[in-house]
């Protein structure tokens, strides 16, 4: 984006303007995805996987694909898989407006295969982080290539999966929504101009989200925080904002598979993301020498995964006042994460 130069408390200030346009447009956009599921008698837990994720992750696909063109390779990576264990913490806190553990209220095992294949594409693209990502061809690693198409086959399994009813969980909470009405008039609209509200808000978090980061980038240039560990992390929090306020709206109005997949939907697109990301990185596979920090996080995100997956089939799990135990440990991983790489920098 061509922004002209701003001071530091300007950029500040439109940094603030931006985010809270972007946390209106993500709250308005929980009501309308929840709306048209009811419309269409589409399950929630799909309509999070395929439309919020997609919608709300919006902002992280244009930044990496932009920096993918700049040849940032670094850039690329971390704000790619740095961000999965700040979306799971995402989640974790949003639990905090819930009606007891939010892993309670899933009636099918969809988020707990979400989760399953979720750590496999994590664990998959660990492990070519690691081997160094030898193989390429037209400069586009094999490594890259093999995730799209695991993540292709992980969306048709959820999607086959979806109309099953195998798995018969126990003690159900109460599955009420909570008494945060929606926005007045909503329910009278027609299906076309809910579609295009839907539209508006997707493209208002895409645009402002930009506009976050370009201002998140000056902040840390301008303060002196720099591109390192703060810069990093201050960007990630940034593209991150969108998942933050529509997980909890969706918990607010009762949506919780909606909020649950919403994360994992957000979590498994960052990671086939790095498809298009090798394509248009044209200095080698893009996977290739990759910093200590992106296999921390990557490590960082199976583990959160791995705890929330264990919340899911746990039904009678600890809880922390009324936060599950599970959501308790994904914030205090999430912190020591922060912590390992401020170490690893």
């Amino acid at each position: 984006m061509n922004i002209p130069s701003t001071s530091l408390i300007e950029s500040i200030l439109l940094f603030l303007f931006a985010a809270g346009v972007v946390w209106v447009a993500g709250a308005r956009l929980a009501y309308l995805v929840d709306t048209l599921a009811d419309r269409f008698a589409l399950a929630k837990s799909l309509m999070g996987l395929l439309v919020l994720s997609l919608a709300t992750s919006l902002p992280e696909v244009a930044t990496t694909l932009t920096a993918a063109v700049q040849q940032a390779r670094d850039l690329v990576l971390n704000n790619l898989f740095g961000g999965i264990a700040l979306q799971t913490a995402i989640l974790a806190m949003s639990d905090f407006w819930a009606r007891g553990p939010i892993t309670n209220y899933p009636r099918k095992a969809n988020h707990a295969l979400e989760a399953t294949l979720l750590v496999f594409l994590l664990s998959t693209a660990l492990v070519i982080t690691n081997l160094g990502e030898t193989v390429a061809v037209f400069g586009v690693g094999l490594g890259s290539v093999f995730i799209a198409f695991a993540y292709s086959g992980a969306i048709w399994v959820l999607r086959r999966y979806d109309g099953t009813s195998d798995w018969v969980p126990v003690d159900l909470p109460d599955p009420e929504p909570l008494p945060f009405p929606a926005p007045y008039g909503l329910q009278d609209k027609s299906n076309s101009n809910l579609v295009w509200w839907a539209v508006a808000a997707s493209l208002a978090i895409l645009v402002f989200g930009l506009l976050l980061v370009v201002f998140a980038e000056r902040i840390a240039e301008q303060s002196g925080l720099g591109s390192g560990f703060v810069g990093v992390t201050f960007l990630a929090a940034a593209t991150s904002l969108p998942e933050l306020t529509t997980s909890i709206t969706a918990v607010r109005i009762g949506a919780y598979t909606m909020a649950i997949s919403n994360i994992f939907g957000s979590n498994l697109i960052m990671l086939v993301l790095v498809f298009p990301a090798d394509i248009l990185f044209r200095s080698g596979p893009i996977l290739k020498d990759a910093s200590r920090t992106v296999s921390l996080a990557l490590a960082f995100g199976i583990v959160v995964t791995a705890i929330y997956l264990t919340g899911l089939i746990i039904r009678r799990k600890p809880k922390v006042g009324t936060v599950g135990l599970d959501s308790i440990l994904v914030l205090i991983t999430f912190i020591g994460s922060l912590v390992a790489y401020y170490l690893a920098r």
